[in-house]
């Protein structure tokens, strides 16, 4: 049913006090990414129990999985900054506009990687490694993410949808719907309980995917019965927009840009480790399965942060931005400095849950303490990233990104490597966040003086 513009009352993100705030829109989301990082490292550790090189065929794998995301969280960036943004301007044909193309984006990203899973998963892995049993799972595990991946696009957009008008609690529900069922579904696919058959590393990407395409659906149902701030109507999905196409990507592929570095980073680092050996890879794809306990929280505020800043800036409220920016930023420092502390005392025992090896641990142990180093420093960019996409200034954070993963911590890398000492090449990310940090602080101060400074 359509709502006019007379019944559209003030959004919360206007006038509710900015702490309580904050913590309302992001405290669920943060949630429901801690739920969605327990599925990541509950879904390794199923899949270390096959065997390492099973583990490691999903880490190779991991590169064009991010990239999918990148996509699909990156068109989100750009819905959800433009619809937030309208609201707060009171241009509810604009966010009604936003919301519907943005579906229509959304399926046509999916048809991309369709085709690539079909014909690309197994030269994507095969380019990494050249030992069979693990080109084997991880093209088998790529193949099925990819082509399967209708479920993730759509449920990355409802949830966004959610988001942008501060309804944070059913996209929590949303994300822990799909986390729980992978949590479930992993072990019974993967080693054939139940009267399942026993799949092995493809059964991990069945999960993976059943998860995300219940999750898409239950995205749907809660937009459609609860989120009044926007009318989604199918006849207006498929007639493309082009100016609020341009404008969502005009947000949104920076985002998309600055994600899928992060892919084309840890294909590169792959094959740099994979020159010591593959149980380097394999501790390199631990290390993001374990970080993304501390990361995604921050991310998770960051989503529930980006409407905030997007809405008080469409209002003109410099007084609710910089209090929202500065508890933000304590927040995550606060989360990120915890984190550092864990990775600092009990590496060994993050490692075993993963059934390492001897090997794996004398690798693991050091690596994690020397990565983990940077992790306050990374709180303070994230946050600060917020603003630039909020503001539709995301090409800073496009600038920041490529500084930090490309310019920064692939070259680095790749030369500590040359002194054949593994342990050398881990003080390429403390050594590239502190690049970061220094161009998010330029950025931030040239946004905030144009824009908030103007108020």
């Amino acid at each position: 049913m359509a709502i006019s513009t007379n019944e559209r009352k003030e959004n919360k993100m206007g006038v509710m006090p900015v702490k309580q705030l904050i913590i309302t829109m992001s405290l669920p989301m943060m949630i429901s990414m801690l739920v969605q990082a327990l599925y990541n490292v509950v879904d390794s550790i199923f899949v270390a129990k096959i065997s390492e090189d099973a583990l490691t065929a999903v880490t190779l794998a991991f590169p064009m999985q991010n990239l999918m995301i990148a996509l699909a969280s990156g068109t989100g960036v750009g819905i959800n900054s433009l619809l937030s943004r309208s609201l707060g301007e009171k241009k509810f044909d604009r966010s009604d506009a936003a919301a519907n193309t943005g579906l229509l984006l959304t399926f046509i990203n999916f048809l991309a990687f369709l085709i690539l899973g079909i014909f690309g998963a197994k030269a994507f892995i095969a380019s990494q490694t050249g030992e069979a049993a693990i080109i084997e799972d991880g093209a088998a595990y790529l193949g099925i993410v990819c082509t399967l991946s209708l479920g993730l696009f759509f449920q990355v957009t409802f949830e966004r949808l959610l988001q942008s008008t501060g309804r944070t609690i059913y996209s929590m529900i949303s994300q822990l719907t799909g986390a729980v069922i992978n949590i479930i579904f992993d072990p019974i696919l993967i080693f054939g309980l139940l009267g399942f058959p026993k799949l092995g590393v493809a059964g991990a990407a069945y999960a993976t995917v059943l998860g995300q395409s219940i999750a898409a659906v239950v995205g749907l149902v809660l937009n459609v019965k609860y989120n009044h701030d926007i009318n989604i109507r199918l006849s207006e999905v498929v007639k493309p927009k082009g100016d609020v196409i341009k404008e969502i990507y005009w947000v949104g592929v920076p985002s998309i840009l600055m994600m899928s570095i992060g892919s084309v980073m840890t294909y590169l680092m792959n094959n740099i480790l994979i020159a010591f050996s593959t149980t380097a890879a394999a501790v390199f794809g631990v290390y993001f399965k374990l970080q993304s306990f501390f990361f995604m929280p921050i991310f998770g505020m960051n989503n529930g942060l980006i409407p905030v800043l997007a809405y008080n800036y469409g209002a003109r409220n410099k007084k609710r931005i910089d209090e929202a920016l500065r508890f933000a930023l304590i927040l995550a420092v606060v989360i990120m400095l915890t984190g550092t502390i864990v990775f600092e005392l009990i590496p060994g025992l993050l490692l075993q849950m993963f059934s390492a090896s001897q090997d794996m641990m004398a690798i693991g142990i050091p690596a994690l303490r020397i990565i983990a180093i940077h992790f306050p420093l990374a709180a303070i960019a994230i946050v600060m990233g917020s603003i630039f996409q909020a503001f539709a200034k995301s090409i800073y954070s496009l600038i920041v990104s490529v500084g930090r993963q490309l310019v920064v911590l692939i070259p680095v890398a790749y030369l500590l490597s040359l002194t054949g000492n593994l342990n050398a090449v881990w003080f390429a990310f403390p050594i590239a966040e502190v690049v970061s940090l220094i161009l998010s602080i330029i950025f931030f101060k040239k946004v905030y003086k144009t824009t908030i400074g103007k108020m």
